[in-house]
């Protein structure tokens, strides 16, 4: 991947200190954590949630839990929302499952940060398979905004 990545320009562009990592394809959560040199919990995977019809948001979740819907949805103060189909959240974002970064995104969504990322140091998916960016976590919070909140449980 060249640094004209949609996600490499993005985060370039909001002046965010950042280490890009490239370590090719892994298997787990261990193996990414191990290659970028950080703790699993400090590994975030950016989901991309439906609310309805062309509505989206990303919410950043640490590796090492899952989304709990419950404390989403009372969040939020809506009763339904589900994961959308790999293509559709491609459609969405610009990138494919796995690689998805709210840096770049073809869409600028709304983001939910878990709030267990506050005060960390962080890697966050950078838009290609084994492509990260190693930051803080507070900076990304503040640069895209993101509301903070309880919105996990342990996976």
């Amino acid at each position: 991947m060249d640094d004209d990545h949609p996600a490499i320009r993005a985060l370039a562009a909001s002046g965010i200190a950042h280490e890009v990592t490239r370590h090719g394809r892994v298997g787990s959560l261990a193996e990414a954590a191990a290659a970028r040199g950080v703790e699993p919990s400090a590994i975030v995977k950016t989901m991309v949630v439906r609310r309805g019809e062309g509505d989206h948001l990303f919410v950043l979740v640490p590796g090492d839990r899952e989304i709990s819907w419950p404390k989403l949805r009372a969040l939020l103060g809506i009763n339904r929302m589900s994961m959308p189909a790999a293509d559709a959240a491609r459609e969405v974002t610009g990138y494919e499952r796995g690689t998805i970064t709210p840096f770049g995104s073809r869409t600028a969504l709304p983001v939910v940060a878990d709030e267990r990322l506050v005060g960390r140091t962080v890697s966050l998916g950078a838009g290609a398979h084994g492509v990260a960016a190693t930051l803080a976590a507070d900076d990304v919070i503040t640069h895209l905004d993101a509301q903070v909140a309880d919105v996990t449980d342990p996976a």
